[in-house]
């Protein structure tokens, strides 16, 4: 029987996806990295991979681009911080995965959710007051952030401002008349 060149890759692919999936937990640690690390992996060998009991194959698998978001959703409750770092980091990962990692214990998970460039603006908002200087810091960066403070002023603060303004002793307040 004759192959065309596109059913020798349909059986390649299919004898592959066989063997690679249900074997590849049983693979060496440094193939395992491999595969990882590699930018064609298929998401279907990365589920099997994120469920290593090894972290750093854990944490390969969330900073991979080909990671699914349900994997990804998966991998941000990994009680390795390093593999949630990853999880935040990564464009696939869902909002609402960003927004529960908005509250991680961890000032470097929270520091990953605002660099993302999927963070929403209210899970920014809420960052924007984070404890971690750094957290805020990358609150500021994000073009996802719009800051909606104002001055708010009492009646008797404004009426000073007023009179300090009109009194010309500052001339840039003066200016604003």
């Amino acid at each position: 029987m004759t192959y065309t060149p596109e059913q020798i890759s349909q059986i390649i692919l299919k004898v592959l996806k066989e063997i690679e999936t249900p074997d590849v937990l049983s693979l060496s640690y440094g193939k395992k990295l491999a595969l990882t690390q590699n930018p064609n992996i298929s998401p279907e060998v990365l589920q099997s991979l994120a469920t290593d009991e090894n972290p750093v194959v854990r944490y390969w698998v969330a900073k991979n681009p080909n990671t699914s978001p349900e994997v990804l959703q998966t991998l941000a409750t990994d009680e390795n911080s390093s593999v949630r770092y990853w999880v935040a980091k990564n464009p696939n990962t869902p909002v609402e995965t960003l927004q529960s990692l908005a509250t991680d214990e961890d000032s470097d998970v929270r520091r990953s959710v605002v660099y993302n460039p999927n963070t929403s603006p209210e899970v920014l908002q809420t960052l924007a007051t984070d404890e971690d200087s750094g957290v805020r810091h990358g609150v500021a960066k994000n073009p996802n952030y719009k800051s909606n403070k104002t001055l708010e002023l009492t009646s008797e603060q404004f009426n000073a401002l007023k009179e300090l303004i009109e009194s010309g002793q500052n001339p840039i307040l003066k200016s604003l008349l």
